[in-house]
Order: C-alpha cells, then sequence, then structure tokens
C-alpha cells in the first residue's frame, strides 16, 4: 500500500511537472524559429505580389524590399505605374509609416489601421511588420507529427488584431510550414503556407501565400535576387528615404 501510495504521488507530481516541460520545449523551438528567420544582418530582394480572388483574376505587383535584422524594414513599391513609389517602414517599437506620392508624406499608420489591409493585399499592416515571435507571443506545444512541431501562440499583447495564431514548424530545420490566424472570436480568419530555399548560410522565405478565407481571396509573395549581409546603412530605414529625392 505504501509503495501504491508513493507511486501515485511520483505520477500525480509528474503530471504537475509536465505543463512546464512542453512550455518550455514550445519557448525552445520557438526560438529557434526565430534565429532562423532572424539570423542575417541585412536583406533585400526583388518582390513579385500575385493578388487572386474567386474568379481568378490576377492583380501583380512588384516592389524591393530591404531589411535590417528583426526590426527595420522598408517596401518600395515599383510596378504598376499606380502603386510605384508607394512605401511601408517598419521601426523599432511597432512603429510604421506608409507613403504614398498622393499624400505628398509619409503618414503614421495607427493601431487601428495596422489591422486592415496591407495595400490592398490579404496580409495586413501587423502581418508586414517585422517581429520576433518569441518575443510577441507566448507558446504552447499542441502537437508533435513526423515532419512539423505544432504551436499555439497567443499575443502577449492586446494591441494585436489576432487572439490566436497555430504554427507548424518543420521539425529539421525550424522555419515554419503554415500558420493559421484567428481573430478576436476566435474564428479562423486566414492562413498563411510558406515555401523556404536556402541561399548561403540563411533559410528564406522564397514563396509565402495569404489566403483570406472570409473574402476567398489570396496574395502570393515570391522573393527573388535575394542578397545578404551587404551592409545596409541605418538611413537606409528613416522616414525621410521613403519619399523619392528631388532632383
Amino acid at each position: 500500500m505504501k509503495m501504491f501510495i508513493k507511486s501515485a504521488g511520483f505520477f500525480f507530481a509528474c503530471c504537475m511537472f509536465l505543463p512546464g516541460l512542453f512550455a518550455q520545449d514550445a519557448g525552445e523551438i520557438l526560438q529557434k524559429t526565430d534565429r532562423v528567420l532572424f539570423s542575417f544582418k541585412d536583406k533585400q530582394a526583388n518582390v513579385e505580389m500575385i493578388l487572386e480572388n474567386r474568379r481568378d483574376k490576377e492583380k501583380i505587383r512588384e516592389a524591393v524590399l530591404m531589411q535590417k535584422g528583426t526590426e527595420k524594414r522598408l517596401y518600395r513599391y515599383t510596378k504598376p505605374e499606380s502603386q510605384a513609389g508607394i512605401a511601408t517602414l517598419s521601426l523599432p517599437g511597432d512603429i510604421m509609416w506608409l507613403y504614398m506620392p498622393a499624400f505628398g508624406r509619409p503618414k503614421k499608420i495607427s493601431l487601428l489601421a495596422k489591422s486592415q489591409a496591407f495595400t490592398g493585399t490579404d496580409f495586413s499592416h501587423e502581418d508586414m511588420s517585422v517581429r520576433s515571435y518569441a518575443g510577441d507571443y507566448t507558446p504552447t506545444l499542441l502537437e508533435t507529427t513526423g515532419e512539423a512541431y505544432i504551436l499555439k501562440l497567443v499575443p502577449k499583447s492586446g494591441k494585436s488584431s489576432y487572439s490566436k495564431l497555430v504554427m507548424q514548424v518543420d521539425k529539421d530545420h525550424y522555419y515554419p510550414h503554415r500558420i493559421e490566424y484567428y481573430d478576436k472570436r476566435g474564428n479562423k480568419e486566414k492562413t498563411a503556407t510558406y515555401v523556404f530555399r536556402k541561399t548561403g548560410d540563411y533559410w528564406y522565405a522564397r514563396e509565402v501565400t495569404m489566403t483570406d478565407l472570409k473574402k476567398d481571396h489570396a496574395t502570393t509573395i515570391i522573393m527573388t535576387d535575394v542578397i545578404f549581409d551587404q551592409g545596409i546603412p541605418d538611413e537606409t530605414f528613416t522616414v525621410e528615404k521613403m519619399m523619392p529625392e528631388e532632383e
């Protein structure tokens, strides 16, 4: 009887300790994901955006992406002519700016606007901001499959437009295969699927498709001519640099 009580006590102690173990494992997985996504010093790429609606009609846009570290990113559209010159800038402190030639000067994006569509795509401004997943979300390991870890990510800040994300992380390389986005009511709102490639020492998302389940609409981002660690200066990521230089 004493042996049974000791065994039962050990079992219940283990049960109480296991959630902590899973939380720790989930945190380690997410930290490894961040290291894969942001191990470079800086990055530059050409970007093609393909917008497709339920009638299989496509719109194609082109842009240049420049990023430094985990907190600075600049998008500048180059095509079509109606979009050329539009730029978005992400800065430390979850700050974002938008420049549209029609405005004449950059405008700071409000908290409310961050949940809105990024220049008419299926990505929101929040989706396109630079973020550390381990820094911004509290992870829980939901499941381990043969190919992936399934994590639930709950935003640490109430400022997010999402109640949670569910991320599938590659078990071998720790990049995301798929992310599901849930709105504040707990309904699945969007899904993002990824195709990763490796250049030199770095993995990067060569292709990302964001599907809006409510609108039945999708946007695919394809990166080409990716260059890492070329020493992009900090001055590139300033509000003044969003506007075209005066001739």
